[in-house]
């Protein structure tokens, strides 16, 4: 008696309800975290972080350089995502900042000081968990996002740890700009969140697709 040979089951396919839920919630929760990072005066890893560490360094505006930065990173995503992944990640992108900026409004958490360590650890939690929503909707925050997802859909390489390798350089950059324990504090986080990230999108995780 020869033993069945199994089925691979087909993906789930989102609808466009999902899809709307899925980014309107990965908008709250990376928002909030990235507001917590801003609060503790952490240095963002990914192509946010690179642009603002070039900025300081030029009097180029930092929005030059982060959209100058993202432009190869969203040409690669139109080749290998499509034009889907590319309009959502960008809808993603405009959503946050949106409510990143409300969060430091009066009207909702204000200005807050925080302790680095206590914002690395809380603000790139919440960031990871969104980032991975947005995955799982077929959208990302663009840049390293883009190229860890590319990455492991050819090479089978853990997005996660790409991303983290990447947003690691950029936040030991920092020492340039920052003092050396909100680095620190910053590359705990930048670990933190790419190990989220890195355990929880691999392959056969998860099946549903946009």
């Amino acid at each position: 008696m020869t033993a069945a040979i199994p089925v691979p089951r087909p993906a789930t396919k989102h609808s466009v309800g999902d899809d709307i839920l899925g980014i309107l919630c990965g908008t709250v929760v990376v928002s909030l975290g990235l507001f917590l990072l801003r609060a503790g005066g952490d240095v963002s890893g990914g192509t946010a972080g690179l642009a603002l560490l070039l900025s300081y360094a030029t009097p180029v505006p930092f929005g030059v350089f982060f959209f100058a930065i993202n432009v190869p990173f969203f040409l690669l995503a139109i080749r290998s995502k499509g034009w889907g992944f590319v309009l959502r990640s960008v809808l993603a992108i405009a959503l946050v900042s949106a409510a990143s900026a409300f969060h430091g409004s009066a009207g909702a958490l204000g200005a807050l000081a925080l302790d680095p360590f206590y914002a690395a650890v809380a603000g790139s939690t919440l960031a990871g968990v969104g980032v991975l929503i947005f995955f799982r909707h077929g959208a990302s925050m663009g840049g390293f996002n883009i190229l860890g997802l590319v990455l492991q859909e050819r090479f089978h390489l853990r997005a996660g740890y790409v991303m983290m390798t990447l947003d690691t350089i950029v936040v030991l950059s920092a020492f340039a700009v920052a003092s050396w324990p909100v680095v620190v504090a910053s590359g705990l986080g930048a670990v933190i969140m790419n190990l989220i990230i890195a355990f929880n999108h691999r392959p056969g995780r998860y099946v549903a697709s946009s």
